[in-house]
């Protein structure tokens, strides 16, 4: 129980009747998927078979073919490795200095350390999008050089995770240096709890409700 709403649990093999229950007492249902990088597939087709709009927080799985499952049913969904607005705002800058500036870091090395909740069985999306945008730039990172620590204890003393956060955090940390080792640059995003994603993953959850009426609206006036 959550405050005053009960909450209850199913297993995988009940999911599509629960899920089924779900939409014929709430049609207007927005799915919001914060599960584990195994299921991400699987339960993006179950949504689109079900045509409920979906929000897709959980990060992992095949992209590809999470993307074609949603085109082929033409459903409706948010997909997206970050929820948090501010890094999601932080991730679009980057994205818009590769594209304005290819090669402007061209023969820097990029080092790059991610430190997540143990619980976190993958490498961090957010990381994967940064890194690609060094890429762009110029800057030259082999991806099994990406330092993820997941140990409590490096966490503590060697990230500086506050200790109340080891069961909730996202910290990132990029280094480029120069060939000749004479300039270096940082880029830093630390996240504590996880407040950031529960308020961005409402407000897609609204975001995307609202793209979805309307398309319904528009449906209904144009047959």
């Amino acid at each position: 129980q959550i405050g005053d709403i009960d909450v209850e649990i199913y297993g995988p093999s009940a999911r599509e009747d629960v899920l089924s229950s779900v939409i014929d007492e709430f049609p207007d249902v927005i799915v919001v998927d914060y599960t584990a990088p195994n299921s991400v597939n699987s339960n993006a087709e179950l949504y689109c078979k079900l045509g409920v709009p979906f929000v897709m927080g959980t990060t992992g799985g095949d992209q590809q073919l999470l993307y074609k499952s949603v085109q082929d049913s033409n459903n409706y969904a948010l997909i997206s490795p970050q929820m948090g607005k501010q890094v999601v705002a932080f991730l679009a800058a980057m994205e818009t200095i590769a594209e304005q500036f290819p090669g402007a870091f061209s023969g820097y090395r990029l080092e790059v350390l991610e430190s997540h909740q143990a619980g976190k069985l993958d490498t961090s999306g957010t990381a994967k999008a940064v890194i690609a945008c060094f890429e762009k730039l110029g800057a030259v990172f082999d991806m099994d050089r990406m330092v993820k620590i997941r140990d409590p204890e490096q966490q503590l003393y060697m990230v500086g995770v506050p200790e109340e956060h080891i069961e909730g955090h996202a910290f990132h940390l990029y280094h480029l240096t120069s060939p000749d080792d004479s300039v270096s640059f940082e880029f830093q995003h630390n996240v504590c709890g996880r407040s950031i994603y529960a308020e961005g993953s409402v407000d897609a959850a609204v975001f995307l409700y609202k793209k979805v009426y309307n398309q319904w609206i528009l449906r209904e006036f144009t047959t």
